[in-house]
């Protein structure tokens, strides 16, 4: 693990495999952290890419910035982190929150966007019933911690039946939403309350998309993918069966296949086209 120094902020991050591997960035969920994305790091450091997972500001072993924290203040961070690297683009992917940040560094920063991987994510944004929700809840974490939340959630990340069928997996899961800082928590729901629309953004992506969604995924079902897939008509969709919100965790396999699969045909395909 590295630390580095950036916008205010030391953020902790694994930068895995070879250097001359092409850069993969992917970027973790609320509340969760940069070993979320471990089944996937291996799997693609042992195909030769070169793979930055981080801890988001707030997250994990990065320090915390209290109040309210944006997206755009995420991506930003993320740019600068590609610059300590000597990066110039590289294939950015997130899950959840992770994704929406993957929406918002391709707003910000196009031309340092190889390709796009958006797992169990949402393009709209925030409605008014969805402020008030995120609001009132970091105000919760903020009095009681993340234990109970942590608990009370852990079906809806995982699908219910992984819950008990992959304890191995609820625990890694349940481990990271109580490791987290509430007040990095509390931070990040604020500001993604104030989230804007990504749909635009996605609409005029021509590199390539890969979108991936648990097949019971409660919080952001197939029908969001489905919405976002219809934005982008030239991306490839995988549904992922026996997954929930986390696909890459409940299904690493699957995930991995998908994924592994894109960047070698789609993400070789398009850069063939632009020689």
């Amino acid at each position: 693990m590295n630390a580095t120094a950036l916008r205010g902020a030391t953020l902790h991050y694994d930068d895995l495999g070879p250097s001359t591997g092409l850069p993969v960035l992917l970027i973790h969920g609320h509340p969760f952290n940069r070993t979320l994305w471990a089944p996937q790091a291996e799997a693609l450091t042992a195909a030769g890419y070169r793979v930055i997972t981080p801890d988001l500001r707030g997250y994990g072993r990065s320090s915390v910035t209290p109040g309210k924290v944006f997206l755009s203040d995420f991506a930003d961070d993320l740019a600068a982190l590609l610059d300590h690297l000597d990066i110039g683009r590289a294939v950015v992917g997130g899950v959840s929150m992770g994704g929406q940040i993957a929406m918002e560094f391709q707003h910000r920063h196009p031309r340092r966007v190889q390709a796009l991987v958006l797992s169990d994510t949402s393009a709209p944004a925030e409605t008014d019933e969805g402020k008030e929700f995120r609001n009132r809840l970091a105000d919760r974490l903020l009095a009681e911690g993340m234990d109970c939340y942590a608990g009370e959630v852990i079906d809806k990340m995982l699908a219910p039946y992984n819950v008990a069928a992959l304890p191995d997996v609820a625990e890694r899961v349940l481990g990271m939403m109580r490791a987290t800082d509430p007040r990095g928590a509390a931070a990040a729901l604020r500001g993604r309350a104030e989230r804007p629309d990504y749909r635009d953004t996605l609409a005029a992506v021509r590199e390539p998309v890969l979108i991936v969604v648990g097949a019971d995924d409660v919080y952001t079902p197939v029908a969001d993918a489905e919405a976002i897939h219809r934005l982008v008509p030239h991306a490839t969709l995988v549904v992922i069966e026996k997954a929930g919100h986390l696909p890459g965790a409940e299904q690493p396999g699957a995930f991995n296949r998908a994924l592994l699969d894109f960047l070698t045909t789609q993400l070789a395909r398009h850069a063939g086209m632009e020689g």
